[in-house]
């Protein structure tokens, strides 16, 4: 991907910047900010607590890459987001999404494929 030129710079920051705060939003989950006193493992279960463990991490690390401009981080992204989106849509109880999350989920999914096909067009464009 093309995450050095100068036109996608700034789109992929803001798609770092939304992942960071769905990472940390998804922290602030696991450390049970807004559930009062109840447990946040109670709660979610250990499993989802697991899941939300697995994708807050990814999600932050991919944030890094991003912000970094490494490809690895649009990677990590990608694959965090099909497969939490594809555990949720199957039907996984422990995967809790709110319809906001589900949009902006799938809208950070599109703007980084719009922009790998983006990278791949310029690419096959300077080769000509």
């Amino acid at each position: 991907m093309l995450f050095q030129a100068p036109g996608f710079a700034l789109y992929i920051r803001i798609i770092a910047v939304i992942a960071l705060f769905l990472g940390l939003s998804d922290a602030a989950r696991l450390l049970g900010v807004n559930m009062g006193s109840a447990s946040p493992v109670a709660v979610m279960g250990f499993s989802g607590f697991a899941y939300l463990a697995v994708f807050s991490l990814a999600r932050l690390f991919a944030a890094v890459g991003l912000w970094i401009k490494a490809s690895w981080g649009a990677v990590l992204l990608v694959a965090a987001t099909i497969l939490e989106l594809g555990l949720y849509l199957s039907g996984n109880p422990d995967i809790r999404i709110t319809t906001f999350g589900l949009v902006l989920r799938a809208a950070i999914l599109i703007a980084l494929l719009v922009i790998f096909v983006l990278g791949l067009r310029i690419r096959r464009a300077q080769a000509d």
